[in-house]
């Protein structure tokens, strides 16, 4: 490395701790010690000039020990001897002289396996010559030797088959545990509704039993760190566009974006690619904005909100991405989004985040916002397929969403519903944290639920 340093140049620590590990990838060091300080793994060579208090000799089976001689496309067994080349008899032939070596060891083990991954296998020829010997030897104890043989080696197998033994448990059958009401969380957010009505058992392991899944020991580039990035970038593009011309909207979108990844994206390579995603879409962002921006003001970015349902002792809390004002039509809610967008049809079964944005704007729940009717609520894609998609107000009228999430959270108050695990996923292939915790896998998504009153 020292002598290649003037062609490489200067180097990142993070660059410089993938090329030391490749170098050093480059040999292979064995442990010897790593298995048992006790347990050496030999070849012939080594058992041939080595000793040893207990020798195993393994894999006697004919193809694996004595090995298949390989074939010659070129020169067949006659043109070989006539070339003073070794016939494949003599590699069988120092196999069979290893062998020998080895077998006269003091205490010796012949192991084998009788079936490999695809047939029943064949015991080595040696294996097949010393049975033959002993069986043919009845008068000189040949029998009984190899009767003795064969009894120390069951014993030994027969301890291996005590560690593999196991007791079937009984299969988990699909959760749907039911506490009691005072357990029941009695706050949660509008991006946790959806979680609600399509998996309430994760609902019930994070607010109920308290658990949260871990963070990754190392920071890695996720779908996390994108939405932060993204966020980020719009919140502070929005607040800087009144006081920029517009010929100079994208030297100044680029250099927020770049001036965020620098911050927080310490991947060169994915410091890159997010870097042209950002300034591919830079022109459709700004051309967007146009169109917002002429139809409201900016009121709030990155709001926070709550509401309190009374009735059922329940609070719906948000924070909303940006909420826009037009003196003529009221209020636009705006959420950004850096993965799919959610159709239409799944607002208005599943995803009701824009539905229960807009209610709560409606109800004043915002901070320092007063109470307004929502002209319209919309999910603005940021990831590959750009694309802006307002809420079904049309199909589903904003009232009589808010019914349904007030009946949906009280049903979930009441002590006879279940927390059933993977209700309703998108996709049968769709990750829960919790899947471990609820044993997916030993039930199946077709498996009835089994409700289990908690107390």
């Amino acid at each position: 490395m020292e002598a290649a340093a003037a062609s490489a140049g200067a180097v990142l620590s993070f660059d410089y701790a993938g090329v030391f590990n490749g170098v050093l990838a480059q040999n292979e060091v064995r442990d010897r010690d790593a298995p048992h300080p006790k347990i050496l793994i030999w070849g012939t060579l080594e058992a041939r000039v080595q000793g040893a208090d207990l020798l195993i000799l393994a894999g006697l089976n004919e193809g694996v020990w004595p090995q298949v001689p390989p074939p010659d496309p070129w020169l067949n067994r006659r043109l070989r001897h006539e070339a003073g080349l070794l016939l494949p008899e003599r590699r069988i032939g120092l196999s069979a002289h290893d062998f020998q070596q080895a077998i006269a060891a003091g205490q010796v083990w012949l192991t084998r396996s009788v079936r490999n991954d695809e047939a029943q296998t064949i015991p080595a020829r040696w294996v097949n010559r010393l049975t033959n010997l002993l069986n043919g030897l009845p008068e000189n104890g040949g029998v009984q030797a190899f009767s003795a043989m064969r009894e120390r080696g069951d014993a030994y197998l027969k301890r291996v088959e005590r560690f593999e033994l196991w007791h079937p448990a009984p299969v988990a059958l699909r959760p749907a545990p039911a506490p009691p009401k005072a357990m029941r969380p009695q706050k949660l957010s509008v991006t946790e509704i959806k979680t609600l009505i399509r998996d309430p058992y994760a609902i019930y392991a994070k607010h109920v039993l308290g658990l949260r899944p871990l963070e990754p020991i190392e920071p890695v580039p996720d779908a996390r760190l994108r939405g932060v990035i993204y966020h980020a970038l719009m919140e502070q593009f929005i607040k800087a566009w009144p006081d920029c011309a517009p010929a100079d909207r994208r030297l100044r979108f680029v250099e927020i974006s770049e001036a965020l990844l620098c911050a927080q994206v310490p991947w060169p390579s994915h410091q890159a690619f997010w870097r042209s995603r950002l300034r591919a879409m830079a022109d459709w962002v700004i051309a967007e904005e146009e169109v917002r921006q002429a139809r409201g003001q900016p009121l709030a970015l990155e709001g926070r909100g709550a509401v309190l349902l009374p009735e059922l002792q329940f609070t719906l809390s948000a924070i909303v991405d940006r909420i826009d004002i037009s003196q003529e039509a009221g209020l636009y809610i705006y959420d950004y989004k850096t993965g799919a967008v959610p159709t239409p049809d799944q607002q208005k079964v599943f995803d009701k985040q824009l539905y229960l944005l807009a209610a709560i704007a409606q109800q004043g729940g915002f901070e320092n916002l007063q109470p307004g009717e929502v002209a319209e609520a919309a999910f603005i894609g940021l990831g590959a397929a750009k694309k802006y998609q307002a809420a079904p107000f049309d199909k589903e009228p904003l009232a009589q969403a808010w019914e349904k999430f007030k009946h949906l959270i009280a049903s979930y108050q009441s002590e006879e519903t279940g927390f059933q695990a993977r209700r309703a996923l998108f996709r049968v292939e769709d990750y829960s944290p919790y899947d471990q915790l609820s044993r997916y896998g030993e039930w199946s998504l077709s498996a009835p639920a089994r409700q289990e009153v908690l107390r």
